[in-house]
């Protein structure tokens, strides 16, 4: 039985910051702003030509400094992914510098199978200072850097941010596959500790999904939803809503913003602290991975009581000079729960 196609991305028209602070962020549901960046003179450049789209970025570059690149062989016609055992990337990490990178992109343009070249995540102001003063988005806080990722024809597996993300597409065109949150187990994520994207990516190849060795991967499919951007559109991605992403053009330029306040609410109650959730995890593996099931089991209820509150507060029973680390997240509380796990890392 064939798959279904995925839904359509909700779509509206560009918005302003108090409308995205307003209506859209607290939905927590993707949405494409067509047009949000149409003014921006990098769009006008992109729809102009390749060359004269080139030839804008390159006025930013005060020098030709190496940045990091990506490089895969033709056989991987532009899936950055893994090698077929799961032991290796099948692309390499090097250093370019820019100029020849975007030269040899408008050279490859016709070839039929090129090699797949990426600059990825670089933070513009450093990339192409001044850059983000002409093209900026008045939707978000100024202080988030944008990023940049230029390239040709890839596609990048499924993964997420551990962040909210939004993303304005410069030049040529790019499809991106959303998942919620809950579709984890029904995306196979590959290793931890080798990832192409920095957290796990899905180990589905979405353009030829292997239903026979990925089977809940139809209940996925079922959740899916996709959106094509032109030059100008932007796309607000969730928090840790699973995105899969293919560039269609043989040049293209896409800028992005990610940011998360509630990391940073709390690193401004305590800058010392860890306050990673994605580090909690890989701890939480250290710690209950290896117990016996009944044990994992009242681990859980554990967690769910204090942690996530499934009960309610856990601490409504106590005065409040006595909640100690329950207390509601303050600089006291934060201090006081920094100091025990320091402690008690310490005693290890």
């Amino acid at each position: 039985m064939p798959l279904p196609a995925p839904r359509p991305i909700p779509e509206r028209g560009p918005v302003d910051r108090a409308v995205f602070d307003a209506e859209i962020r607290p939905a927590g549901r993707p949405i494409v702003l067509r047009g949000q960046a149409a003014d921006w003179p990098a769009v006008a450049a992109a729809r102009s030509s390749d060359e004269a789209f080139v030839a804008y970025l390159k006025a930013f570059r005060p020098d030709d400094r190496p940045v990091g690149a990506i490089v895969g062989q033709p056989e991987i016609e532009g899936r950055f992914f893994y090698t077929e055992d799961l032991t290796a990337l099948n692309f390499t990490r090097g250093l370019s510098p820019l100029f020849p990178f975007l030269d040899r992109l408008l050279r490859d343009r016709g070839h039929p199978a090129p090699i797949a070249m990426a600059v990825q995540s670089e933070t513009i102001p450093e990339l192409l200072p001044g850059f983000e003063r002409a093209n900026s988005l008045p939707l978000l806080d100024p202080a988030i850097p944008p990023r940049a990722w230029i390239g040709n024809a890839i596609r990048v597996a499924a993964h997420y941010d551990l962040m909210e993300n939004v993303g304005v597409v410069v030049a040529g065109r790019r499809r991106f596959t959303l998942f919620p949150p809950e579709q984890l187990p029904n995306l196979y994520p590959g290793p931890f500790e080798l990832t192409p994207a920095g957290t796990p990516v899905s180990l589905v190849d979405l353009a030829a999904p292997d239903l026979a060795r990925f089977p809940r991967y139809a209940e996925a499919a079922a959740h899916a939803e996709t959106a094509t951007l032109e030059p100008g559109d932007a796309l607000y991605i969730p928090f840790h809503w699973w995105h899969a992403v293919d560039s269609l053009a043989p040049v293209n330029l896409f800028v992005n913003y990610w940011w998360n306040d509630a990391a940073a609410a709390a690193k401004t109650i305590d800058p010392g602290a860890a306050t990673s959730g994605y580090d909690a995890l890989l701890h939480a593996l250290y710690a209950f991975k290896a117990l016996p099931p009944e044990q994992r089991a009242v681990w859980r209820m554990v967690l769910d009581h204090y942690v996530f509150e499934a009960n309610g507060d856990p601490a409504a029973h106590l005065p409040a000079h006595a909640k100690g680390i329950l207390a509601p997240p303050g600089p006291e509380q934060q201090a006081r729960l920094a100091a025990m796990l320091r402690q008690a890392l310490a005693r290890r």
